[in-house]
Parts: C-alpha cells; structure tokens; sequence
C-alpha cells in the first residue's frame, strides 16, 4: 500500500503538502538508507567486540546490547514498512489484524529498548565514576533487567490498553485523544531526562577525577575516553524527542518527519562509530592483530624463498663436529675442544 494511500485512510489532509505523497517517499528511501548503513555497522561492530578475546569486559558488554537494540530497531523498521507498505490493508483505520498489530508492538519495544541502553550506558557510565566499589557482575544483571525487560513490562500495559480501549487500525497512527500513547512517550521521556541528570553529574565528578592528583594519568585518560562517547549520545538522542514530544503531530509535519525518521534512523551508525570503530582500545587491537598476521605472512614467505648454500651447509657440519668434540663425554680425554674453541 502506497503511504498516501494510509495517510488519506485515517484523515490526513494532502493540501498541506504540494507534492502529491513524493516527500512521503523521499523519506522513507531516507530512513531506509540510513537504517541499512546502521545494520551493516553494527553486525561489524559486534562482530570485532567477539572475535577479540582482550576486548570482553562489561564496558564492551553493555556496548554489545545496544548495538543490538539499534539491530532490532532496524529490522523492526524493516518489517513494519514490508506489511504496512506491500502487503498493507485497503482501510488502515479498522480494526487491523493480530499479525499487524504484533508487528507495531515489536517495533515500539525496539525504540523503547534503544532508549532504554543508552539510559543504561549513562548509569553505567556514573557508577563506575561514583561507586568506589563497583561489582560490575552484579550491576551487569540490573543493567540487563533495565535494557530489555523495562521496554517489555511498558510495551506490554501499552498493548493491553489499545486492545481493550482503542483498538483501531494497525495502532501505528498516534491520534491527539490517544491517551495510550503516553504509556510509551512518559518513559521514554524519563529516561531521556535522567540521562540529562546523569550528564550534569558526569561532568562534575569528571571535573573532580582529573584535577584529583591521587588518579593515574592513564586512569584519568579512561575515565575520558568513555566519557566523551556517552556525553556526546546523551543530548544527541534525546533533543529531538524533547522538543517534539509536547507538540501536536499536525504541527510541523515535515521537520518532524526529517527529525524522527531521516535522522533518527542513523543513530545506529552513530553509536558504532563512537563505541567500536573510534574506540582507542579496538584500534590497538586491530592494528596489533594485523601487524601480527603481516609478520608471519612475511616470515612465511621469507622462509619458503631462503635454500641453504654450500658454504652454509659445510658451517653448519663443522658446527656439529665441534660440538661433539667438545660434549661432556669427549671433554674429559681431549684438551682440542678447548684450542678449537679459542681458534674460533
């Protein structure tokens, strides 16, 4: 189904735009583009956090789901526009069936859950600055339990009121009088909020670590290196989701697409780059890892080219003469061991 097609279903006024639905395409080749690049991205982002075993810490563990919760966004973007789009109902606005429904509710936990990890980065982030003594292992848990099963609980009450109380089209259409709808904004939201708090404190106790002459300069240098990924996702994801959250959705159509979709849908790439390809302790690794494998390559090469000479070979016989002359057994009865070595 056409996108104008479900926008003209469920009431949207096409004179408030001039282009008869090609900006609706536009940004879906957009958004498809930039949720491509960040799949790509982030399989090789994971992909060099497994394969290098001095890269497994709970930092890089963290790191791992959210890439994940970007892949499951991605792919969510994907389905969701492969049954809305292809294979989309003729009237968007009754009651739409389960496989359609299930489909948005997965795709709403994938954005939650994206949220929700970068939120867990920032607590991550903050305790390991905050706590002195700081079990990862045991926060490990809770930080998986904040990821993945807060989104499920809030998705799950959300699912539960539409199918009760406003079960109408596919439930991807947020209306004005969907109340509904905050049992998923209102977290997000808070999340994004903290993070904001957790920002001002990161800053503070930063500020503290690095003017502190009992820290290490190389301790001090990873307190950085971590923290200037995390502050630069912080305000980055959750400005735009801040300035349009309290605006009607009829307002401002257009930026708010390019925001929410277009842009959005490289925040996977972002997080990539900033985590894994940017990361000091995976450049050292990779470059150490290629350095190595240039070297015996080389070495390969080097000895399957090289044949021993004449000359070589007779040095090498009078070597193993001259060290059976002078074994323990031959030493005791001969004094030439001696005069032989103090010739050479």
């Amino acid at each position: 189904m056409h996108p104008i097609d479900i926008a003209v279903n469920c009431g949207y006024n096409l004179n408030s735009t001039s282009d008869d639905g090609k900006f609706f395409w536009q940004v879906k080749v957009g958004y498809t583009i930039g949720h491509s690049v960040s799949l790509i991205l982030l399989i090789t982002a994971i992909v060099v956090l497994c394969i290098f075993r001095k890269l497994h810490c709970t930092r890089n563990y963290i790191h791992m789901h959210l890439f994940v919760s970007f892949i499951l966004k991605a792919i969510a973007v994907f389905i969701k526009d492969l049954v809305l789009y292809e294979f989309g109902e003729v009237d968007n606005c009754s009651p739409g069936s389960v496989g359609c429904k299930a489909v948005i509710v997965f795709f709403q936990y994938c954005v939650m859950a994206s949220f929700f990890w970068l939120l867990v980065e920032g607590l991550y982030l903050h305790a390991l600055l905050a706590v002195s003594f700081f079990s990862e292992r045991k926060y490990f848990w809770a930080y998986i339990m904040i990821g993945w099963g807060g989104p499920a609980i809030i998705i799950t009450a959300w699912s539960i009121g539409k199918a009760y109380y406003n079960d109408v089209g596919c439930w991807d259409i947020i209306e004005t009088t969907d109340v509904f709808w905050w049992i998923i904004k209102t977290p997000i939201l808070a999340s994004i909020l903290v993070n904001f708090v957790l920002f001002i404190c990161i800053i503070r106790i930063l500020r503290q670590k690095i003017n502190c002459p009992d820290i290490g300069r190389n301790e001090s240098n990873q307190y950085l290196r971590l923290a200037k990924s995390t502050l630069l996702l912080i305000p980055l994801f959750g400005i735009n989701f801040i300035v349009f959250a309290f605006i009607p959705e009829q307002v401002k159509t257009e930026l708010r697409l390019i925001f929410d979709l277009i842009l959005g849908s490289f925040q996977g790439f972002v997080v990539a780059v900033l985590y894994c390809f940017l990361n000091a302790e995976v450049q050292g690794e990779i470059k150490r890892k290629w350095r190595r494998w240039h070297l015996q390559r080389y070495m390969g090469s080097d000895t399957k080219y090289q044949h021993p000479s004449i000359g070589s070979s007779n040095n090498f016989s009078t070597q193993i003469t001259m060290l059976t002359r002078c074994s323990p057994k031959t030493r005791r009865g001969s004094s030439s061991c001696h005069d032989d070595l103090s010739s050479i």
